[in-house]
């Protein structure tokens, strides 16, 4: 129900845009949000939008990294700057109906709603 794109490989210091589309137009009601996971390492929250707009991001992406919505369809967006080599991973979306949630510790396997993920490789 949740496609991601947008991935890819970018030299350091460069930009990429992620997208999440839903399969339905409802996600604006929910919470959604960015995890990753890098080889050889557990996955952890990036960033979260709760349904009125407000964001939360990790410490390590602070400053860098701006989650938003679009007003099609319900698209969520990571439009992630600066990008560094740490950043390689995949990246999925995730939705749920809680009215927030905790990006700094929450799984993503507790989310109702999962994508599959997209590779993002910075060199």
């Amino acid at each position: 129900q949740l496609v991601e794109s947008g991935g890819g490989s970018v030299q350091a210091g460069g930009s990429l845009r992620l997208s999440c589309k839903p399969s339905v137009d409802t996600y604006r009601r929910y919470c959604m949000g960015w995890f990753r996971q890098a080889p050889g390492k557990e996955r952890e929250g990036v960033a979260s939008i709760d349904r009125g707009g407000e964001t939360s991001f990790a410490d390590s992406v602070k400053g860098r990294f701006t989650i938003s919505r679009g007003d099609e369809k319900d698209t969520l967006y990571l439009q992630m700057t600066n990008l560094k080599p740490e950043d390689t991973a995949v990246y999925y979306c995730a939705a749920d109906t809680a009215a927030r949630i905790n990006i700094a510790t929450v799984g993503f396997y507790s989310m109702n709603y999962r994508g599959e993920g997209t590779q993002v490789t910075v060199s």
